[in-house]
């Protein structure tokens, strides 16, 4: 079954930068579209990104549009998010997982599996 294990998570200042892994445990993921997710305490799970197979079709919520940049690399089976400009309404446990498709990130990651164990970001001052 497929793993993925977050991290490159941490404390940084407002307007700092933090750049997430995804590692999966096997080539396989690399058919599969990736997304990242967070949740703070008290909120739902928020769709962040998601990135497709193939054309790696990218996809970002409005909230991180122009400050945050997903990637992957297939020769290390692994996906990135690039986050900058952070704020602190960013901090929260940031989650990948994967799926078919990009389509239902938003709304429906309840469709996404082979769920990590998170990695913390806190954006403070």
């Amino acid at each position: 079954q497929l793993q993925l294990v977050e991290s490159g998570g941490g404390l940084v200042q407002p307007g700092g930068s933090l750049r997430l892994s995804c590692a999966a445990s096997d080539a396989f993921v690399n058919r599969l579209a990736i997304g990242w997710f967070r949740q703070a305490p008290g909120k739902e799970r928020e769709g962040v990104s998601c990135i497709s197979s193939g054309d790696g079709s990218t996809n970002y919520a409005d909230s991180v549009k122009g400050r945050f940049t997903i990637s992957r690399d297939n020769a290390r089976n692994t996906v990135y998010l690039q986050m900058n400009s952070l704020k602190p309404e960013d901090t929260a446990v940031y989650y990948c997982a994967a799926n078919y498709y990009c389509r239902d990130y938003g709304s429906h990651s309840n469709l996404f599996g082979s769920w990590g164990q998170g990695t913390q970001v806190t954006v403070s001052s």
